[in-house]
């Protein structure tokens, strides 16, 4: 029996809040140690983003959490029709940055989406990749025939990790050692790279009726985690000897004073490894698949900030042949690096805004770096 064909036949997203510029961070995040960031315009030059949203009021208050948005971007699919949310039954969610460890963000989301009834449900983990994950679990259900219509969700909500609350006992202790009271450029890096935000596809074994629809050709992922040291990572810590620590074989002063919680990445091992590692996957699809560049007719990488753009070119060039920029769809700049929702929203963007024509392929490549991961995918539009 053949495979089912699988199309996304809707897509949505949801911001919570207004866009926050780059000069109005510090007052939703707030002042570490009651000083203002010296490391902000630096990485902020670097990642060109102008504009990102916080789940947050000014002060930091919260005002959404991560499954409320993914279950309103889930609603919006439905053009927010109670009714509609019958139609789901599998419903697959991916984040990084979920309300709590338990129970897990896909059923926490269908809490908030009580007309759907009981149907299946399942939160892929990771970073970046997660939202991808999503994808292909409710994808593979579609085309092995277990369900004919599914929803995949990246979402992220970051904000909360990256309030200064989260840093000022750390701040604290360091003052009290005598030491530099600035926080880490490991973990201070991330404030000013994140956003918060959640997109959802309506997958399909048919296409719409009216209308366009994207077919799912392939997807395909790797983990190079067999020769890579963690790379980016929350809840845990790298011990000077090289070795791996855990948030659970911390005291709880250790968790508040070394901002465990925090999320971290090694700038070195990040700047060095995720382009060359993610060239050698795009060498064998292509090769594999019998790709040329002339088949790519958009070309969607999801990066964590414009100073990758270029390297990201120079890889392609050398392991693909070359994609021109004209050809390149990021909005990173408008919405900041919402993790495992970028894809996602770069995809919707593109979608509802009329750039797209039927016959024209799409190539995703999603980059994760906690481990060097990698989610490639090809769609077509129909």
């Amino acid at each position: 029996m053949s495979a089912n064909p699988v199309y996304i036949t809707n897509t949505s997203a949801f911001f919570p809040n207004n866009p926050v510029s780059n000069d109005e961070m510090e007052e939703y995040l707030g002042y570490i140690n009651g000083k203002p960031s010296k490391s902000k315009k630096i990485v902020l030059r670097n990642n060109a983003i102008t504009n990102r949203y916080y789940a947050l009021e000014k002060g930091g208050k919260s005002t959404h959490t991560n499954a409320q948005m993914t279950a309103l971007a889930v609603r919006e699919l439905f053009d927010n029709n109670p009714d509609r949310l019958k139609e789901i039954e599998l419903l697959s969610c991916g984040t990084s940055s979920p309300d709590q460890m338990m129970p897990s963000h896909g059923v926490m989301t269908h809490g908030w989406l009580p007309e759907a009834g009981g149907i299946e449900v399942v939160s892929p983990a990771g970073v970046c990749c997660a939202g991808m994950h999503a994808l292909k679990f409710a994808y593979l259900a579609i085309k092995a025939g277990d369900v004919q219509t599914a929803v995949a969700t990246g979402s992220e909500r970051f904000s909360g990790l990256l309030v200064a609350d989260v840093f000022e006992e750390e701040a604290h202790k360091l003052v009290e050692l005598n030491e530099n009271p600035y926080i880490a450029f490991s973990k201070e890096f991330l404030r000013w790279m994140l956003s918060d935000g959640a997109s959802a596809f309506l997958l399909s074994d048919k296409p719409n009726p009216d209308g366009l629809s994207l077919r799912i050709d392939w997807i395909e992922g790797v983990s190079y985690a067999d020769r890579m040291e963690p790379c980016m990572y929350m809840g845990s810590e790298k011990e000077a000897d090289g070795t791996f620590k855990g948030f659970m074989d911390y005291t709880p002063e250790e968790i508040m004073t070394k901002s465990i919680f925090s999320v971290k990445q090694d700038i070195s091992l990040l700047s060095d490894n995720i382009v060359p590692l993610g060239g050698q996957k795009i060498k064998e699809i292509f090769e594999k698949k019998g790709l040329t560049v002339n088949d790519i007719d958009h070309f969607l990488p999801h990066i964590s900030s414009n100073f990758f753009k270029s390297k990201i070119y120079d890889m392609i060039e050398e392991y693909g042949g070359g994609i021109p920029y004209e050809k390149w769809f990021i909005n990173l700049y408008t919405v900041g690096n919402v993790g495992a929702a970028s894809i996602y929203l770069m995809i919707n963007e593109m979608f509802k805004t009329g750039k797209l024509k039927k016959g024209e392929k799409l190539l995703l490549l999603v980059p994760e770096s906690s481990r060097f991961s990698y989610m490639y995918a090809m769609l077509t539009v129909v």
